[in-house]
């Protein structure tokens, strides 16, 4: 019963992760109007704003001017559906869990946003840092070594500095190395705003993470298209799940936690 209800919850949230990634860009409203058809305008009943099984029934496409429905809804509201069980089942029914489940909502909506016009969005990022920096203080229990607010406050600082500044750093230097922009300013601030909610050891797994699964894209993207251009959000957000879900395993397998724990 607990998954029924999970789930449909994951899934109706993601049918509204599915408006902030097709408005946010544009500047508009993620709240007015009501869902309707892109093409013509057409308001959506209830009975065609179900999540997922609407897609299905409808066949992909907008009952009044029969105009495609992209494929990108129910990916992202089974997605969304997901994740939040995963939050429970590592996390339980707890107030950390929906943080951690609104944090990577938060990452859904910023890579969908990448991969269509490769930019993220400041309006996620930006303040998704002082939330992060605010809850761990008020939250200190989203780290659990940390024995004050103070120390838990001090974690996210440094989860921000680390994370956006290892992408900065990358950046610089590949910039140095092949004369153009190596790493946007959306990835570092982006994985910023990660690291105010991991804490710095995490982020920095990300940091070795993400690269595993962006250079396999890009080998596949060089390949089909001949691009050598990325959105790396998506594999900077598939990253951070690792890393929070295994992240600490990792890094006792790669035989480097002595090292990190003197700090």
């Amino acid at each position: 019963m607990v998954y029924a209800i999970l789930i449909a919850s994951g899934l109706m949230f993601g049918s509204f992760l599915n408006v902030c990634i097709y408005r946010m860009p544009k500047g508009e409203s993620v709240v007015m109007p009501g869902s309707h058809c892109t093409k013509c305008g057409h308001m959506l009943p209830w009975f065609e704003n179900i999540p997922v099984l609407s897609f299905i029934f409808l066949r992909g496409k907008c009952s009044k001017c029969n105009a495609g429905i992209s494929f990108v809804y129910p990916v992202v509201e089974i997605i969304s559906a997901v994740l939040i069980v995963l939050m429970y089942v590592y996390f339980g029914l707890t107030l950390k869990a929906l943080i951690y489940y609104l944090l990577f909502a938060a990452l859904v909506i910023s890579s969908f946003v990448d991969f269509d016009i490769q930019e993220i969005p400041d309006i996620i990022s930006l303040p998704g840092i002082v939330i992060g920096l605010v809850i761990s203080f008020v939250y200190p229990e989203i780290f659990p070594w940390a024995e004050t607010r103070w120390q838990s406050l001090i974690q996210s600082l440094l989860g921000v500095l680390v994370g956006g500044g290892s992408l900065y750093v990358l950046g610089f230097l590949g910039e140095l190395v092949f004369r153009k922009e190596a790493m946007g300013g959306g990835d570092i601030k982006l994985l910023a705003m990660v690291g105010a909610f991991i804490g710095w050891k995490l982020a920095l797994a990300v940091f070795f993470i993400a690269p595993f699964f962006g250079v396999l894209a890009g080998l596949v993207v060089k390949l089909r298209d001949g691009k050598n251009l990325i959105p790396y959000g998506p594999y900077l957000s598939l990253g951070s799940l690792i890393a929070l879900l295994w992240g600490d395993k990792i890094i006792v397998f790669l035989g480097i936690t002595r090292y990190l724990n003197c700090f």
